[in-house]
């Protein structure tokens, strides 16, 4: 398992959330997600190999 990110976290809740210290450690890990991804959308798994060479046949240059 890897350790919570809390560097990032803290940057993206303090930065771009501008939230204040106080306001930041009151948020639940949900609470925090939710913010996030309202912030920047869903996250989309990356491409598998087959959807992949699919793209690049539609698209070979």
């Amino acid at each position: 398992m890897r350790a919570f990110p809390w560097e990032a976290a803290m940057a993206f809740g303090f930065g771009r959330l501008r939230l204040s210290s106080e306001a930041f450690w009151r948020l639940t890990p949900r609470e925090l997600a939710a913010a996030i991804g309202r912030e920047t959308g869903p996250v989309r798994a990356p491409l598998d190999r087959a959807s992949l060479s699919a793209l690049m046949a539609r698209f070979p240059d």
